[in-house]
């Protein structure tokens, strides 16, 4: 069996807080190859983002605590020295960030925020890095590259800005890009443009890529696989034909119920996930699902509140859920496909 490209094993982050520990990622694993698209979803406070920035290293150990493992092409990360982490940042591994203007620097220019990344990771000179983030504003296509290359962050639109945050990330062919919520606040034409300049792009270069989103829609059009998250634990995995058209975990279901179907009769209402998303202080025992789960009775509420479900297979399709799975195929069919 080869060894994934990117692999996290029972990976869990702490964060240490006045109010107590919370554990914002609990066990978790996951493979990404090269040239395939992981989307991971979940409401805001799954552990989506928690869990790239760890990738990453970006957390602060003085408050956080990181235990599992991430391998990176044969690199283990959790435990690996800053240096080398600075070495892969940027250069092996890039991310683009939920919001481009706050994460562009207002006083310089675009095209000296690409060529700074270039310039650390390659030893170029200021003209190589110049035209280096000219030919990445090409790729990403903005038009008139030459001279937009010395505008600032304000001089762009948001669709535009996020085109030179994916430059800037890409300016050193990553192996791995993690994407977070790279559509979020844009208009669905743009939000189209941007996702299909990812998917050229890995088709060029064979990227691995990690795409954050609560969008299923977008998840639909450019992902390989999705992993579901809940409460900062994975509660269903499997390819994307598999998550979204034969859904096996009742928060996926409520998920993709409280989706707006383009053909669907007006009359039809969303039914949304009742209640909120619990604690991360104090998660809910046994199942975290299942204070808003409306099937526990079925396979018991003490088996749901007991013992934590775990997700298994390890490889495929793969939910952490006790009902049995004629029960779930009758749910999906009886009271959820008239939503999808």
């Amino acid at each position: 069996m080869t060894t994934p490209f990117l692999s996290v094993r029972d990976l869990t982050v702490d964060f240490h807080t006045e109010d107590g520990v919370v554990h914002a990622v609990d066990g978790l694993s996951f493979d990404v190859e090269k040239g395939t698209t992981l989307g991971i979803v979940g409401e805001s406070g799954s552990g989506k983002s928690v869990t790239n920035l760890a990738i990453l290293g970006l957390h602060n150990p003085a408050h956080s605590r990181i235990t599992g493992e991430i391998t990176l092409d044969g690199d283990e990360l959790v435990r690996a020295p800053k240096s080398q982490l600075e070495r892969l940042r940027g250069n092996k591994v890039a991310m683009i960030f939920q919001d481009p203007l706050t994460s562009l620097s207002p006083y310089h220019s675009v095209g000296r925020q690409i060529g700074e990344t270039f310039r650390k990771h390659t030893g170029a000179s200021r003209k190589e890095a110049r035209d280096r983030a000219v030919e990445m504003l090409r790729r990403v296509g903005i038009p008139h590259a030459q001279t937009r290359v010395d505008d600032y962050p304000h001089q762009f639109s948001g669709g535009m800005r996020q085109r030179v945050m994916i430059a800037m990330a890409l300016v050193c062919d990553p192996d791995l890009l993690i994407a977070d919520e790279p559509t979020t606040a844009l208009d669905v034409t743009v939000q189209a443009q941007i996702i299909d300049l990812l998917k050229d792009l890995q088709q060029q270069f064979g990227t691995a890529i990690i795409l954050i989103t609560h969008d299923l829609g977008v998840v639909a059009g450019a992902a390989h696989e999705v992993l579901v998250m809940y409460a900062g634990r994975a509660v269903e995995r499997g390819t994307v034909r598999e998550v979204l058209g034969s859904p096996r975990h009742p928060y996926t279901w409520g998920l993709l119920s409280s989706m707006p179907r383009l053909h669907a009769p007006v009359d039809v209402p969303l039914v949304p996930v009742r209640g909120t998303p619990p604690s991360l202080i104090n998660v809910p025992p046994g199942c975290p699902f299942h204070p808003r789960c409306d099937f526990q009775a079925l396979a018991g509420p003490d088996m749901c509140r007991g013992e934590r479900p775990e997700l298994s297979p390890h490889r495929g399709h793969g939910d952490a859920c006790y009902l049995t799975p004629a029960q779930k195929q009758d749910i999906f069919i009886e009271q959820i496909k008239e939503h999808l």
